[in-house]
């Protein structure tokens, strides 16, 4: 079984970890903004994707449609390659799930208490809800930890992978 593992590894075309974790991070961008915006339509949440793309720069009668949602959810899923790159720079060796918890508490507190001033859309962390203070937290750290922990993940399985190469020399 572990022979026909290797031979499978063998087989498959090697992607680099850092090109595993920019898919890691758009796919993250996607997955998490797209629930964000499904939780903004229940009104779990004051602020959606859209509020922070588009509403706080444009005040035009489509940036309330699900198209913009859609179109915000993308970009996100864009400028989340920004945020893996900064996560396997810096994180990539720790495992577990709580870097990656503490990377996405990380993010919403720098979204929600620095960046907050830029989107005029987005009204400040105190004059938003406990629901929407409890759910984008919720979200971020989901984000954080899928984020993290796929890579931590892949970045271990890659190093696994060529030091069983390099010891297979050496018999």
């Amino acid at each position: 079984m572990a022979e026909k593992q290797k031979d499978q590894r063998q087989q498959e075309p090697q992607q680099s970890v850092i090109a595993k974790a920019l898919v890691t991070g758009f796919t993250a961008g996607i997955l998490w903004s797209g629930l964000g915006a499904f939780a903004y339509y229940f009104n779990f949440t004051e602020v959606s994707p859209a509020s922070f793309i588009f509403r706080s720069f444009w005040q035009t009668d489509w940036t309330g449609t699900w198209l913009a949602e859609v179109l915000a959810v993308l970009i996100v899923g864009i400028l989340s390659l920004g945020t893996a790159l900064i996560y396997y720079l810096l994180l990539k060796k720790r495992n577990g799930m709580w870097p990656g918890a503490f990377y996405g508490i990380g993010l919403w507190a720098i979204v929600y208490f620095l960046l907050t001033p830029i989107f005029p859309a987005i009204p400040t962390f105190m004059e938003l809800n406990s629901d929407t203070w409890v759910t984008t937290g919720c979200l971020f750290i989901l984000y954080g930890v899928f984020i993290g922990y796929s890579i931590s993940y892949e970045y271990r399985e890659f190093n696994e992978t060529v030091n069983s190469y390099s010891n297979q020399g050496r018999v």
